[in-house]
């Protein structure tokens, strides 16, 4: 069970921060950030991350420039319930924080929102739109449900102008329309590109 009233029995404010856009964007720097904003204000911070994501290590969460912050490998909503609950035993959890929110099953939208109304500060990272430039799971229901959206640019690998689509490159060219969301292969690659640059996957 959440406790979720401070020493003077008054509700703690629990809040939903998101922060998203396209790759390359500094989502994950911006997240680590305020996380650790959150630590040096003595908040107990628990961080999660889907442990699809092995690019570094697969204890930490870890930003493209090089930042890195402790955190759980998840696989699932259940996953992230059990851990926190038993860490929330040990110390009083005040900040969740969840990486690459797109890659966890869906019920995990409805258990930020309990969090939240539980008095957790809840900061969640995503893609908002896939290689298709379509709106991604579980990022598309969180838009309307955070207190604090944060909608970040990267630039252009093309033409260095503000970039907001992500392209998946697969042997040299555009990935097409009908390939799986999530892909792992040696062949691919990812760019950030403008609205002019950005090619629409091929449907054939």
């Amino acid at each position: 069970m959440i406790n979720i009233f401070t020493n003077n029995n008054e509700k703690k404010l629990g809040w939903i921060e998101l922060i998203t856009g396209c790759m390359f964007a500094g989502k994950t720097e911006e997240f680590i950030r305020r996380l650790r904003r959150h630590g040096y204000a003595k908040h107990n911070v628990i961080a999660f991350k889907p442990s699809i994501d092995s690019r570094y290590n697969i204890n930490s969460i870890s930003s493209h420039s090089g930042s890195m912050l402790p955190s759980f490998p998840i696989q699932s909503t259940e996953e992230i319930k059990i851990i926190f609950e038993r860490e929330n035993k040990k110390r009083k959890i005040d900040v969740v924080g969840i990486d690459e929110v797109q890659f966890l099953d869906e019920k995990i939208v409805d258990y930020i929102n309990e969090l939240a109304d539980n008095g957790i500060i809840v900061i969640v990272t995503g893609l908002d739109k896939d290689f298709k430039s379509q709106p991604f799971q579980n990022v598309d229901r969180l838009l309307p449900m955070a207190e604090y959206v944060d909608k970040l640019t990267a630039i252009c690998h093309s033409c260095g102008n503000l970039a907001n689509r992500t392209q998946r490159i697969v042997d040299g060219i555009p990935a097409k329309w009908n390939d799986p969301l999530i892909l792992v292969s040696a062949a691919e690659s990812y760019e950030a590109r403008c609205r002019n640059c950005y090619i629409s996957p091929p449907k054939e």
